[in-house]
């Protein structure tokens, strides 16, 4: 018994259709690498939304306030190394997760879409699925 008749007149339409959605998902796939990697719209408006938001986050003091916190709340020394202690008050990004409790909503959203982005491009990637 054959699988596929020659004769039906609907091989045509479902070859086209599968062709036109890989199509379309190759497209979209390039389309969103370029938007993502070579324009940084996406980026200045996230640290945008953060400096309206969490204006604590640029401040001097805020460097010494979370290092200072980190050091009562556990022995930051103990599991890594001292130039580890210099670094969290050089990066943003590790004050804004330090400070997830205290950070607004919009933050949350910034920082959970681009850890779920990250978290869920590493996953497809790592099997073999299409991620961009």
């Amino acid at each position: 018994m054959k699988l596929m008749n020659r004769r039906d007149p609907y091989v045509r339409e479902v070859i086209w259709f599968a062709v036109c959605c890989r199509a379309l998902a190759l497209v979209l796939q390039v389309v969103t690498r370029f938007l993502g990697s070579s324009t940084p719209v996406l980026y200045w408006f996230s640290a945008h939304l953060l400096q309206d938001y969490e204006p604590w986050l640029w401040k001097e003091e805020a460097a010494t306030q979370t290092e200072a916190s980190l050091s009562e709340k556990f022995n930051v020394g103990s599991f890594c190394p001292g130039s580890f202690r210099k670094g969290i008050s050089g990066n943003p990004i590790v004050r804004l997760l330090l400070n997830w409790r205290i950070s607004s909503p919009v933050t949350k959203c910034i920082l959970g879409y681009f850890l779920s982005y990250w978290l869920l491009g590493l996953i497809l990637h790592c099997n073999f699925l299409p991620w961009t």
